[in-house]
C-alpha cells in the first residue's frame, strides 16, 4: 500500500497549481487526523485533506481503489478506472468535480496524470527476426530441418518453465476465463467485430459458437489452481529469433496470470494454420511440429488436465485466425476449414492432439 505524506502532498499540489501549498489537516472518512502523516491508508478509502492555496483555504478528497474481483483485480484495471472518472467528472452536469488524476510512486513521489491525453511504452530495441518466417520457410519448402524442431521444443520448455510458476487465486483464474468470452479482444469482442454476413459466415453460427463458449466457462473456471504465470499472446510474431534457439519475447498481453492453455493453444494454432494453406489439412512437416510442441509440453509439465480445457482456448485463437479483419486474404476454403475446428473442438469431451484432423471436416 502506498505511504502518503504531508509532504509528498505539498509538493505535488504545489506543481499542480502553481502556488505555494500548505496542507492544513487529513483525515479519512470518520477519522480525524490533524498533523502528521497517514500512512498506510487502505485503498478506497477517501482521504479528505484541508490546504491553503495561495493564501485561500481549500478541502478535497483524494480517493483511490481497492483491489477487487470484480474487474479491478490488476493495477492496470484500477488506472482505467481512475483516468476515466477524471476525464468524464466534469463533463456530467451537477456532478462533482475532478481537480486531477495522479499516481503513487515507490519514491513516495505524487505525480499528475491529468493533463495526459495518451499513454505510451518505451521499450528496448531487440534484434531478431520473427519466428512466422520460419513457419512460412517451411510451408514454402515442405522440410522441417533439425534446427525448426529444437526451436519448436525450446519455445515449448519455455513455457513449461513460465507455466510453473503458480499464484493461488481462485477469483483471479475465473476472471481470466470470464475474460476469454467477454474480453474485447477475445470471443465476443471478436465475434462483434465480424461482418454480419461473410462468404458462409452468418449470425447463426457465431451465435452457436459464442454459446458454446460460454458453456466451456461452466467447466473449466472453477480451476483455480491452474492459475500461472503466462505470456498471454505466444503466436510467431511475438517469438524473435536469433542464432539458434536464442529468442526474445514481444508483447505479453491481458494480465501476467491466466491459464496456460492459452499460451500453448496460441502458438500450436499456427502450426495447424500453416499446414492449412500448404495442404488443406494437418499433415507433415507441420504434424510433427504440433504434436511434439504437445508432447514436450507435457512430458515437462504432467498437466493432466490440459486437454480438458484447452478448446475454447483453440476457439477463440480460431476466431482470430478466421477473421476477415485479422485475415482478410485467407482462402475461403482454410477459413472454412477453420470453422470447423472451431465448432467440433468446442462440441469434444477434450481436445486430441493425436489426430487434429478429426476436427477439420
Amino acid at each position: 500500500m502506498p505511504e502518503i505524506t504531508i509532504e509528498a502532498l505539498q509538493d505535488y499540489l504545489q506543481r499542480l497549481l502553481g502556488v505555494p501549498v500548505r496542507v492544513l489537516s487529513l483525515c479519512e472518512h470518520g477519522k480525524q487526523e490533524l498533523t502528521g502523516d497517514l500512512k498506510a491508508f487502505g485503498y478506497g478509502t477517501p482521504v479528505f485533506l484541508e490546504y491553503e492555496a495561495g493564501g485561500t483555504r481549500k478541502q478535497a478528497v483524494l480517493e483511490t481503489m481497492s483491489p477487487s474481483p470484480f474487474g479491478h483485480d490488476h493495477f492496470s484495471d484500477r488506472a482505467q478506472a481512475i483516468l476515466w472518472e477524471h476525464s468524464a467528472f466534469n463533463d456530467l452536469p451537477r456532478h462533482v468535480r475532478s481537480l486531477d488524476s495522479g499516481a503513487f510512486l515507490r519514491s513516495g513521489k505524487i505525480v499528475s496524470t491529468g493533463q495526459t491525453e495518451e499513454f505510451f511504452l518505451l521499450t528496448e530495441f531487440i534484434d531478431g527476426q520473427g519466428y512466422f518466417r520460419d513457419l512460412d520457410r517451411i510451408a514454402a519448402t515442405g522440410v522441417a530441418a533439425a534446427a525448426d524442431h529444437e526451436r519448436s521444443m525450446s519455445l515449448s520448455n519455455y513455457l513449461a518453465e513460465i507455466h510453473s510458476r503458480k499464484l493461488d487465486s481462485p477469483s483471479l483464474y475465473t476472471r481470466r476465463i470470464r475474460d476469454l468470452l467477454g474480453h474485447g479482444e477475445c470471443v465476443m469482442g471478436l465475434i462483434d467485430n465480424y461482418p454480419d454476413h461473410y462468404e458462409f459466415i452468418d449470425q447463426d453460427l457465431l451465435r452457436k459458437i459464442e454459446s458454446a463458449c460460454v458453456s466451456w466457462r461452466w467447466r473449466v473456471k472453477h480451476r483455480g489452481h491452474r492459475l500461472c504465470q503466462v505470456h498471454g499472446d505466444f503466436h510467431p510474431w511475438n517469438i524473435l529469433f536469433r542464432e539458434g534457439t536464442d529468442f526474445t519475447l514481444l508483447d505479453r498481453s491481458r494480465g501476467e496470470w491466466g491459464e496456460p492453455a492459452d499460451d500453448v493453444t496460441c502458438l500450436t494454432i499456427n502450426y495447424l494454420l500453416s499446414s492449412l494453406l500448404r495442404s488443406g489439412r494437418l499433415t507433415e512437416p507441420f504434424e510433427t511440429l504440433f504434436r511434439k510442441f504437445w508432447d514436450t509440453y507435457l512430458e515437462r509439465t504432467n498437466d493432466t488436465e490440459m486437454t480438458k480445457v484447452a478448446p475454447p482456448f483453440y476457439a477463440w485463437r480460431g476466431l482470430v485466425i478466421g477473421s476477415p479483419v485479422w485475415y482478410p486474404r485467407l482462402p475461403d476454403g482454410v477459413r472454412r476449414t477453420i470453422f470447423n475446428f472451431i465448432v467440433n473442438v468446442l462440441a469434444a469431451d477434450r481436445f486430441d492432439f493425436t489426430d487434429v484432423n478429426r476436427y477439420l471436416a
